[in-house]
């Protein structure tokens, strides 16, 4: 799962960050609201946290924007973190199409477990379940199932699958699955990809994915 921060306070920012990534969230974070639009066209993000009071373009103008741009931008989950904290502000971050709305200071828990459930709504929406074989993947409820019987993966593993799962009959190139885990500036560990897929395929079978040599993974056909 891919996060887009978008949040000026270097301090907040950098915070967040870290602890998405320990979630195991890829999170790039922007700090400027007019940098949103490139991000947005660029990358496949599945939840963005919004600051309202940002340089550049304000927080309300980005949150405008992606509901009036139609396609999956308009069903992006947003939950916004701000400062702004009469019930005022938070009907108007929720008219402008917020999906949820944090005020600081919040407990970082609290913001893992919302943005849990924004992700939950949004994959129950617009992502399908996903099957291959004997595997069958749910995105809404992050569920991995074998013969029907569950099997437990990190959420690394669980992003290397889903994006193979959703190209089933795709080479992808390990840049590619890097895209799935990693943020902006993240450091890359040299052999994660290799790490994660041997674990895959310990606990789902050793044929189920394949390996072809100098272009990436695929799953074995059925």
């Amino acid at each position: 799962m891919r996060i887009l921060l978008i949040e000026d306070d270097p301090s907040l920012g950098s915070s967040l960050q870290s602890w998405l990534q320990m979630d195991g969230y890829a999170v790039d974070w922007l700090q400027r609201g007019d940098q949103a639009a490139a991000a947005l066209a660029t990358h496949a993000y599945q939840c963005v946290l919004l600051d309202r009071g940002l340089p550049g373009l304000a927080g309300d103008a980005v949150l405008q924007a992606l509901r009036g741009a139609g396609g999956a931008q308009a069903r992006l989950p947003v939950i916004v973190i701000t400062a702004r904290d009469t019930l005022a502000d938070r009907v108007q971050g929720l008219d402008l199409g917020a999906d949820d709305y944090l005020v600081k200071p919040f407990d970082l828990e609290e913001l893992s477990a919302r943005v849990r459930a924004a992700l939950r709504r949004g994959a129950a929406q617009h992502a399908p379940a996903l099957r291959h074989g004997a595997v069958a993947l749910d995105p809404a409820a992050k569920r991995v199932t074998l013969d029907g019987e569950p099997v437990t993966l990190t959420a690394r593993e669980f992003a290397v699958l889903q994006a193979l799962m959703r190209h089933p009959t795709h080479i992808l190139s390990r840049a590619q699955l890097e895209e799935a885990l990693y943020g902006w500036g993240e450091e890359v560990e040299s052999n994660a990809i290799e790490v994660h897929v041997y674990n895959l395929r310990r606990k789902l079978g050793s044929r189920f994915i394949v390996t072809v040599r100098n272009q990436g993974y695929g799953l074995a056909a059925v």
